[in-house]
């Protein structure tokens, strides 16, 4: 009898497991994730700006352009930045294959519909792809930066100037004609060479990260970049990464390299001090949001006007490297 009951209990276990794992995935699990980030944010500064960079796929149920929109995930961001749109996908200053663009159009089309700006990060330096760029993205009502080098850390000298430059004061996303993207400062010997660098441009908006070296940027400093060299006020987003682990972060114990936690996975191989996470892990989600020392909390009391948040496609990893059904730390259907 005790052996029949156990049985019994068993399969009631297993079928309850079955069900939670039918209702969630890698991918209902990021979208949860930015959801969460989000809510966060957007209760402290309602007007506070979230970007996903990547993962289009999100968009829609079944991830493709014919699919029926993720209402709740559209409604928790304000647009989308997409790399190697029409270069880079197969390397810098190389044309993204054909397909593969189509197939990116159609999902960020998802986003333009959706009342969601779409900015569009082109690898390439040649005059004509750069001139090609932002011509091919601009007629589709994106806003392309052609980027000189994959690792962000110079202000482009073609075009001379931002495109469409403008002395309008942007508040939004939806005000935002162009932008900078210049995440690694490694270029600049100090915090005040490179905070005078951007001052001096016209980009409506900026994406940088939020620290220079190990000091986390204050409240002075993102005050001085919000203003255009014409005068107009621009947005500075912050940079963050949820899909990956960087050994350089605040965060990071060195115990980690000998003694993982559950939710650290492997090093990226194409980015060194970069880990693959298990992204629905409550632990690693600590230290992303919902706590005064956590990495977005940090952002937005520093006076940024947005976080930029990257590594969404993540769930493409875990998609192929562990396919198998899982069970999330903590389950929450959309």
């Amino acid at each position: 009898m005790k052996g029949t009951k156990r049985i019994c209990l068993l399969l009631l276990a297993t079928s309850m497991m079955s069900s939670a794992v039918q209702s969630a995935d890698y991918r209902t699990e990021m979208r949860n994730f930015v959801r969460a980030i989000s809510r966060d944010a957007r209760a402290q500064h309602p007007g506070f700006i979230v970007m996903p960079q990547n993962g289009a796929q999100l968009a829609t149920v079944n991830g493709s352009a014919s699919g029926e929109p993720v209402n709740s995930y559209l409604d928790a961001i304000d647009g989308i930045g997409q790399e190697d749109l029409f270069y880079g996908y197969e390397g810098d200053d190389k044309a993204t294959p054909g397909s593969v663009r189509r197939l990116n159009i159609g999902l960020l089309d998802v986003f333009k519909k959706a009342g969601r700006s779409v900015w569009v990060i082109d690898y390439c330096h040649t005059k004509r792809k750069v001139d090609t760029s932002i011509r091919e993205n601009t007629l589709r009502g994106y806003i392309p930066f052609p980027a000189p080098e994959r690792e962000l850390n110079t202000i482009p000298k073609y075009p001379p100037g931002p495109v469409h430059a403008n002395r309008r004061d942007v508040v939004g996303l939806a005000d935002a004609s162009n932008f900078l993207y210049l995440i690694n400062p490694d270029r600049y010997k100090t915090k005040k060479a490179f905070i005078e660098a951007i001052a001096r441009t016209d980009y409506d908006a900026v994406i940088i990260d939020a620290f220079f070296d190990d000091d986390l940027l204050a409240n002075d400093d993102i005050a001085r970049l919000r203003h255009k060299q014409n005068g107009g006020r621009r947005l500075v987003i912050a940079y963050m990464s949820i899909g990956e682990a960087e050994d350089y972060r605040f965060y990071w114990r060195k115990a980690w390299k000998t003694k993982r936690p559950s939710w650290l996975v492997k090093e990226n191989p194409h980015w060194k001090g970069n880990y693959k996470v298990r992204y629905w892990d409550k632990a690693w989600q600590s230290i992303i949001y919902g706590g005064k020392d956590s990495y977005l909390q940090k952002i937005i009391d520093a006076g940024f006007d947005g976080v930029y948040l990257d590594i969404i496609d993540a769930f493409e990893y875990f998609e192929k490297a562990e396919p198998a059904p899982f069970m999330p730390t903590l389950l929450r259907v959309e």
